[in-house]
């Protein structure tokens, strides 16, 4: 499959949509000097090469509750058991986001938690899954760079 070619219509348009997708076609239309119908067409072959996967949602978890995040790193007694244990992450809903990884951690995940209490019960359940040896956890003091944008660029200023 031939490499999709992004012009730079296409990474302002990406631009604009990483700001916020929901922001509607006509507005972007109207930012860029081109009209609703191209915004679509291309917005619609960028789908369709998989350069926009979906779109996504962002909350403000600290006004949900859930303002504690934790980092915690999964030692298995056998790394056969990743996809076991994979699964058995996936039914903690807590559990955001989980990397296989090499290093030190055969998993890593984090985690979303009302507080330390409720934070100790998630680990807690991360290491009662079978296979698990044991886990080492990290406390997010503060989310400090969560830039899509800067690698976006950087990602179009070689191409």
């Amino acid at each position: 499959m031939a490499r999709f070619r992004l012009d730079e219509v296409d990474h302002q348009i990406l631009d604009i949509l990483i700001d916020n997708t929901r922001t509607p076609f006509t507005d972007i239309a109207k930012k860029l000097s081109i009209s609703a119908g191209t915004v679509h067409v291309r917005v619609k072959k960028m789908e369709e090469a998989g350069i926009i996967i979906g779109s996504s949602l962002t909350l403000d978890y600290k006004k949900l509750g859930y303002a504690f995040i934790a980092y915690v790193g999964v030692y298995l007694n056998k790394t056969s058991q990743t996809k076991f244990v994979l699964e058995r992450i996936n039914d903690i809903p807590f559990v955001t986001v989980a990397h296989v990884t090499t290093g030190k951690f055969n998993v890593f995940c984090k985690v979303r938690a009302k507080n330390t209490e409720h934070a100790k019960q998630i680990i807690f359940l991360l290491d009662d899954i079978e296979g698990v040896y044991r886990t080492e956890t990290m406390i997010s003091m503060e989310e400090s760079l969560n830039d899509k944008k800067r690698l976006m660029h950087s990602i179009f200023n070689e191409m």
